[in-house]
This record gives structure tokens, C-alpha cells and sequence, in this order.
């Protein structure tokens, strides 16, 4: 059996391989595009995410690939799905990074932290501060109560913050997705930790933001087409709704004359919560091992895809 993985990775995977595995290791597409022809097993991650999915697109023989993205948009997963290929993704990996960056963007949405930060740069002393909200006792609807919108919740439950998640079925008191748009203005904190399918495509447009209270923000830190642009824009500059805190934008990278950049009470920050943290390759390492294990030996495996959902 037949294993392209990377290199950066080979000093965590290797000295842990079964014997008889035969691995390749790659260090540019190329060495994955071509390694992976005959291959059983892949785990091929690249930037940009669309090198990965050309990678995949050359595995005509895999039974299995292994990504440490949680976002799955950019995979060929209707092609995988015909060959057969299973797919596990990297739900968890960065939960933490990522639940604290969104709590960070609610407390510097509550704060106008960029304000004080614009302040200083401008060695300015201001006579009083730029935000005053106190998170205890304000509302967060979290939109996706996955891993990562888990963690968010308890984190800020533990400032007082009062939590509704939205999920699929609407269990454990969650709203469905056909519920939460008309309790928008319950909220203070509207939160995006949905995966991205077909169906969270501009799931917040005009409609969704005018029904939010006009001290309320918006913070996103799944994916960046989740929102409609025109619509975010004009509520910005109409002031109908306090801010949005953006970790993801849809392009990316955000072209630097973009408006978002300079939109009244937006706050972007270049994707990189999942970058915000030193532990991603041996925790990937340690589930890719854990799921090898399995693999070869038919048990359940951790993460395992819905390749007709995409999550």
C-alpha cells in the first residue's frame, strides 16, 4: 500500500510509520501530482487549498485523503465521491486558535480596540474610551455549533455572555437553520462558525442584516462568501449595524483597494486565527497516525467526511 505525504511533516510521521507502508514524501505540487498516481493514501495539503484539490484530481487509486483543513470548498468532492475515495478533514485541529480569535474579535468589538491601537499610532491620549459594552449580560447567536462554535460558546458563557446555537437538527435547545434569521435582533454578537456548503453561500444578506439591532455586530470567522458583500457594505456605511469583525473575506488575499478595508466600523484580519498558533502540525500528525491505525486495521476512523454534505 501506497502513501504520499509531506515532507515538512516527515520527522513527526516517519519514525511512528507501520513497517511496509511505502511512502513518498513531496515538497512541491509536482512531486505530489505525480506521486499520487498509484497511491492508496494521501495526505497532500497545500496552499493555495486548489493545488491540493489538483493534487487529488491525479489519484486515480486513492482510498483515502487526509487534510488538516476543515473547510472542504476547494476539494473535488463530487470526483471523490465517484472513485470512492474517503476523506477525513481536520475538524478540531485548530478549534482553539480559532474559538479564541472570535472571542478576541467580540472583545475588541466591544472594546473599539482598533480604535486604541489607531490612537496610540497617532500618540494621541483619549479623554475617554472607545468602546464601553460589557460583555456580561449581552446575547451571542453562534451559527454553527460545531467544534469550534462549541468552544466559542463556553468561553463566552464564562464572561456572562448568554449563548444560542444554531445546528442542523436543533438539538440540545439549538435553533435550526430555518429559525435563527428571524431571532437576528435578539442578539448582540451574531457569529459565524458554520462549514462552508452550498447552502451557507450568502446565508447573510440585506434581509439578515437589517433585522439585526443597530448596536449589534458581526463576527465571521468561517468563511468569507457567508456574507453578502453590497449588503455588508451598505449596512456598514448606513450604520445599521454597529461593525463586523472579519477574519475570513471573500477574495482572499483581499485586494488592497478593496472597500472592506476602509469601511466604517470593520475590522479585517487577513484569515489568520487558524495561523494563531504554534501546535497544528503535530496535532495533524497525531490524528493522520491515529486514523492510519484505524485505517489499516478497519476500525472507525475520526472525521470522517459526508461527501454529499461537505462537511
Amino acid at each position: 500500500m501506497k502513501a504520499v505525504l509531506p515532507a515538512l511533516a516527515r520527522p513527526l510521521l516517519e519514525p511512528q510509520l507501520p513497517a511496509g507502508l511505502d511512502v513518498a514524501w513531496f515538497a512541491s505540487p509536482a512531486e505530489a501530482n505525480t506521486m499520487i498516481a498509484d497511491a492508496d493514501i494521501a495526505w497532500v495539503d497545500m496552499q493555495p487549498t486548489s493545488l491540493t484539490a489538483e493534487a487529488i484530481r491525479h489519484g486515480e487509486r486513492l482510498k483515502w485523503v487526509s487534510t488538516i483543513y476543515a473547510g472542504l470548498d476547494a476539494f473535488p468532492l463530487d470526483r471523490m465521491r465517484e472513485r470512492g475515495t474517503m476523506l477525513t478533514n481536520g475538524v478540531g485541529i485548530n478549534a482553539l486558535a480559532v474559538a479564541e480569535y472570535a472571542v478576541m474579535g467580540v472583545l475588541a468589538a466591544a472594546k473599539r480596540f482598533d480604535e486604541v491601537v489607531r490612537a496610540q499610532d497617532r500618540h494621541e491620549w483619549p479623554k475617554d474610551a472607545p468602546g464601553k459594552v460589557e460583555l456580561f449580560e449581552t446575547r451571542a447567536l453562534i451559527v454553527g455549533m460545531g467544534a469550534i462554535g462549541t468552544l466559542i460558546a463556553t468561553r463566552l458563557e464564562a464572561f456572562g455572555v448568554e449563548v444560542t446555537g444554531v445546528t442542523r437538527s436543533g438539538r440540545d435547545g439549538t435553533l435550526t437553520p430555518d429559525q435563527w434569521q428571524e431571532r437576528l435582533g435578539d442578539f448582540d454578537w451574531v457569529i459565524l462558525a458554520a462549514p462552508s456548503t452550498d447552502e451557507t453561500k450568502a446565508m447573510v444578506g440585506a434581509a439578515e442584516l437589517a433585522r439585526m439591532k443597530p448596536s449589534a455586530w458581526l463576527i465571521n470567522i468561517a468563511r468569507g462568501d457567508m456574507i453578502d458583500e453590497e449588503a455588508l457594505l451598505a449596512a456598514l456605511h448606513g450604520r445599521t449595524i454597529a461593525g463586523a469583525f472579519l477574519d475570513p473575506t471573500h477574495p482572499e488575499p483581499l485586494p488592497a483597494d478593496h472597500p472592506l478595508w476602509s469601511a466604517p466600523n470593520c475590522i479585517v484580519t487577513m484569515h489568520l486565527s487558524g495561523r494563531s498558533q504554534t501546535k497544528m502540525f503535530p496535532r495533524a500528525a497525531a490524528l493522520f497516525l491515529r486514523n492510519l491505525d484505524a485505517f489499516l486495521n478497519d476500525r472507525p476512523m475520526e472525521n470522517v467526511v459526508d461527501l454529499v454534505l461537505g462537511y
